[in-house]
């Protein structure tokens, strides 16, 4: 899945396969400017930065469980969010600290670094690394990813996939090939 905001006409937070089919809203109320968000895959939770309601908030898979971790001014100008272990991990964009706050209880805050013009964050560790199966996108005998000639996008599961075209380019009518 591919999980996305937007804060253009209706704010919100949406879902789709990576193919871009099956796209659905899991949170459209109560969300003014949602910008960074982290998932706990694991779990299966997503987590968002609202600067507008200066909150983080969290919600389920499917737009379910829905709570506030943390509001009010402390997390004013929030950029960038990562989820490892208990705890999510942010950049203040106003200060360019790196904040850690403890994703159970909110009021547990720390400051831990003032890199320079820091506005993004990313935590890489083997743990939080999706072991790979084999996948309907796998390069075949003749060099091409899933049989496409050009982009293969993996669509509901796995074993389905979706053969798209570069810019300029048709997809022919076998679905595969680019012309």
């Amino acid at each position: 899945k591919l999980f996305f905001t937007d804060y253009g006409n209706a704010a919100k937070v949406e879902r789709c396969d990576m193919d871009g089919m099956n796209r659905t809203w899991i949170v459209d109320s109560k969300i003014e400017q949602p910008t960074a968000l982290a998932l706990d895959l694991v779990n299966k939770y997503v987590y968002w930065v609202d600067i507008y309601l200066d909150t983080v908030e969290v919600v389920d898979y499917q737009g379910r469980k829905r709570h506030t971790v943390i509001k009010g001014r402390q997390i004013r100008h929030l950029c960038g969010l990562a989820v490892f272990e208990n705890y999510l991990y942010t950049v203040n964009s106003d200060n360019l600290n790196i904040l850690r706050i403890n994703r159970y209880n909110g009021t547990d805050v720390q400051s831990l670094a003032r890199p320079d013009n820091a506005k993004e964050i990313r935590v890489y560790q083997k743990r939080t690394q999706a072991a790979v199966r084999s996948h309907a996108c796998e390069v075949d005998p003749y060099g091409m990813p899933g049989g496409c000639s050009h982009i293969c996008l993996l669509g509901s599961n796995y074993k389905a996939r979706t053969c798209r075209c570069r810019t300029g380019f048709i997809l022919g009518s076998d679905g595969r090939s680019c012309k």
